[in-house]
């Protein structure tokens, strides 16, 4: 194995907790397919000359003089009240420098994605090639017009103190830098807990902020707004403390924050004190300051990527410490996400003039509430067996927690409205957080959480294709990732020449297993045969499935505990990889074996479509036990199941035999109670059309468009899930292989990498936590 490994990045370690990638696979993903990671999508049709006509020439004239006797109706006829703009001059950018405008391009587009993904804003990234701030002023002073908001990004400090101040007072849109705020109000959140679990009270808790810089600065400015003093907050610097009277190093930011004292070094300022934010370099917080503070001490270590000290010796130098870092791979990360994407949501659904303190204190303070919360299922199974519970290492709520879309943006409009720079303010509170609820698709974010929980407790997967180079390719990845262990069934050397081949290297968690000359291939085969040697199978036709055909191999390995899941189909049409599988894996206790497709799309959501891979046409129990099975599974994806039973007839019209058993299924359903929504048969449109339904079938059952979707037969399955991603921009995920007693996932065949490695994840996850 030696000779087909070289010199990568480390893998993530054994516990799963950090999720790396490579360069190559960073850069596969930015340049695939469309390169980027954004484009324009239309939001009217414009299909024929009067779509034309409506929405360019002449229509588009009539709006226009709309908006000029009234520019607030701007807000009615664009896209403007959802649309903010990334700025940045790529003088500070991530932890890497001034690489210049157009290298931040990358994070910029990246910084919109997480808009459009975490609170449904629309948003484009402008790259503005000049370092002086005057000009930057300038050139972005006059975009009011565009644009909802602008979310400053990447600029150095001081220059980006002067440029938000500035464009501030200019414009009569939202200003935020994020870099400044952002931190600021997630630190806060986190502080605002951890005072409350050490029986602390903000106003006389004492502070050390190491780093001064934007982000040092805005926690400085913040926690002051939230009644902290002054005199208790101490910032440190390359030079020491920031005193009164001293003048190196200084500017008339840092010189607001100088404090009366004797301190001079880092090391003097945190003797006894209670809180230490760090926003500066590795290793900057020694174990012996750290034993220098005050009791139950505060820890917020935010540099990136490595924290000024890490939670494993902050914990050993101070048991009683509470620590948060701005790293995804240790509890209590100090991210972002958690504020710009629903603050800014919040301040453009009032028209907000500005983002003020107000506003920034009343996003921290229901961050920090939402914490304090009961977690939901589909966010409390990513701990995998730890509970997400309110405590000392659950101090700031999970990224992908679906609450946070309704409750920050509602306190931020409210806060908004009450500072009185509101310029739309809201007439329904409860119906406000009702629409936010519904923007957001909860299956994505169940989705984030699975492979965090398989980072917790990581699997032991088998690639049963293993010398495929797209099947090497997803192995690498999901080690990178840190969901556990990938083993590669194939010939050494021909994996070492595709590897070497591709320039890469295989991690030590990826491991190579020949099924000929595995010291486990006799007792798979003695294993096998005696499953199957009343259904036809000789000894010796046993020893030739598990010496040759892969899958059996890989399901043998499963079977018999060597590995915890499978994933396999790249070379193999499903039915063919499907009866290798079988061979050693069966049905599990509820005997009903189904593929369900999850179809996420832009309009709709999540749907799930049962069954798409195994019963041609399904009998009526078989569709009732397939309901079931796929409401539970709705459930974990966190979404409350509304089951259609799908059919060319719509509640007996037209008649037909397949529609007899679609209507039986849900009589089999209604002789015991169920605890989610079903009815049928139905078409399609009905199923998902809540208004048509209402006015053609007012006693149908659903109270909502329909998220579970049974098909009669095979064959209406593929059609559907076939055809829709290439008519539409919906995305599809599986068939999810349901119903096997151990885990294993069936790609379809051609699958990409991302799909192979999202498969696999999944099969692991199937497995369930250690």
């Amino acid at each position: 194995m030696d000779d087909i490994r070289k010199d990568l990045p480390p893998a993530a370690p054994a516990d799963g907790r950090t999720a790396r990638v490579t360069g190559e696979e960073a850069l596969a993903m930015h340049r695939e397919g469309r390169p980027g990671k954004l484009e324009i999508r239309l939001t009217k049709p414009l299909v024929t000359a009067r779509d034309l006509s409506l929405a360019y020439s002449p229509g588009v004239a009539e709006p226009c003089l709309h908006i000029a006797r009234d520019p607030s109706l701007a807000y009615d006829y664009t896209s403007k009240g959802n649309f903010v703009a990334v700025i940045s001059n790529g003088t500070a950018v991530l932890g890497l420098g001034n690489l210049g405008a157009l290298a931040s391009k990358p994070v910029m587009e990246g910084k919109v994605a997480l808009f459009k993904r975490f609170a449904d804003v629309d948003g484009i990234d402008l790259c503005i090639d000049t370092e002086d701030p005057d000009a930057f002023v300038n050139a972005v002073r006059y975009l009011s017009p565009s644009f909802g908001g602008i979310n400053l990004e990447d600029i150095k400090a001081p220059e980006c103190f002067v440029i938000e101040q500035q464009l501030r007072e200019m414009m009569d849109i939202p200003v935020f830098h994020d870099d400044q705020h952002g931190t600021a109000i997630v630190a806060a959140a986190g502080l605002i807990n951890a005072c409350h679990l050490t029986g602390r009270e903000l106003a006389t808790t004492r502070l050390v902020i190491n780093g001064a810089g934007a982000a040092a600065i805005a926690c400085a400015e913040l926690v002051r707004a939230m009644g902290m003093r002054p005199e208790n907050i101490m910032l440190c610097d390359t030079k020491g403390v920031v005193y009164r009277g001293r003048t190196e190093g200084m500017n008339q930011w840092k010189s607001a924050h100088a404090v009366q004292t004797d301190r001079r070094t880092l090391a003097q300022a945190l003797e006894g004190c209670d809180v230490f934010f760090g926003l500066s370099v590795k290793g900057a917080l020694t174990p012996e300051m750290l034993r220098s503070m005050a009791p139950n001490p505060i820890i917020f270590a935010m540099a990136n990527p490595d924290p000024e000290i890490t939670p494993e010796e902050a914990k050993a130098a101070r048991p009683d410490c509470i620590i948060a870092t701005g790293r995804s791979d240790y509890p209590n990360q100090v991210n972002n996400v958690l504020g710009f994407p629903f603050i800014f949501r919040g301040a453009l659904d009032v028209r907000a003039r500005t983002i003020n303190d107000a506003m920034k204190v009343a996003a921290a303070e229901a961050l920090a509430q939402l914490a304090r919360e009961e977690v939901p299922e589909e966010v409390a199974r990513s701990g995998a067996g730890k509970r997400l519970i309110f405590g000392p290492e659950y101090i700031i709520p999970n990224a992908f927690d679906p609450r946070l879309i309704s409750r920050v943006p509602a306190a931020v409009a409210l806060a908004a409205m009450q500072s009185g720079v509101a310029q739309k303010p809201l007439t329904d509170h409860a119906r406000y957080v009702r629409d936010l609820t519904g923007r957001l698709d909860a299956a994505a974010n169940a989705l984030e959480n699975i492979h965090d929980a398989v980072r917790i407790s990581p699997k032991r997967t088998v690639f049963a294709e293993g010398e495929e180079e797209k099947v090497i390719r997803a192995a690498i990845a999901y080690a990178h990732a840190g969901y556990g262990t990938a083993v590669l069934v194939g010939r050494e050397e021909r994996i070492g020449a595709t590897v070497a081949a591709l320039g890469v290297a295989l991690p030590e968690q990826v491991e190579v297993i020949n099924a000929r000359l595995s010291d486990r291939t006799r007792g798979y085969a003695d294993w096998l045969y005696a499953k199957r040697q009343r259904d036809g199978f000789l000894f010796r036709d046993c020893q030739r499935l598990v010496n040759q055909d892969r899958n059996v191999f890989a399901a043998c390995m499963v079977a018999m505990g060597d590995a915890d899941a499978l994933v396999t189909g790249e070379t193999r049409s499903y039915s063919a990889a499907l009866e290798g599988v079988r061979m050693a894996l069966d049905a599990d206790a509820h005997g009903v074996l189904f593929g369900l497709t999850m179809m996420v799309a832009r309009v709709s959501g999540t749907v799930l479509v049962a069954d798409t891979a195994i019963h041609e046409r399904p009998d009526a129990a078989t569709l009732a036990m397939i309901a079931r099975r796929a409401a539970v599974a709705a459930r974990r994806l966190g979404l409350e199941p509304r089951v259609a039973f799908l059919s060319f007839s719509t509640f007996g019209d037209p008649k037909g035999v397949i529609p007899g058993s679609v209507r039986e299924a849900v009589k089999l359903l209604d002789a015991e109670p169920q605890d989610f929504e079903y009815d049928g048969e139905m078409a399609a449109d009905v199923a998902l059309d809540p208004k048509l339904r209402e006015a053609l079938y007012p006693f149908c059952r659903l109270t909502g468009p329909a998220n579970v979707l049974v098909m009669p037969g095979l064959h209406a399955a593929h059609i559907l899930t076939k055809a829709v991603p290439h008519l539409t921009s919906a995305t599809t995920i599986g068939p999810v292989l349901m119903g096997l007693d151990k885990p294993a996932q069936i790609v379809p065949m051609q699958v990409g990498v991302n799909q192979l490695l999202d498969m696999a994840c999944l099969a692991a996850y199937q497995a369930g936590p250690r």
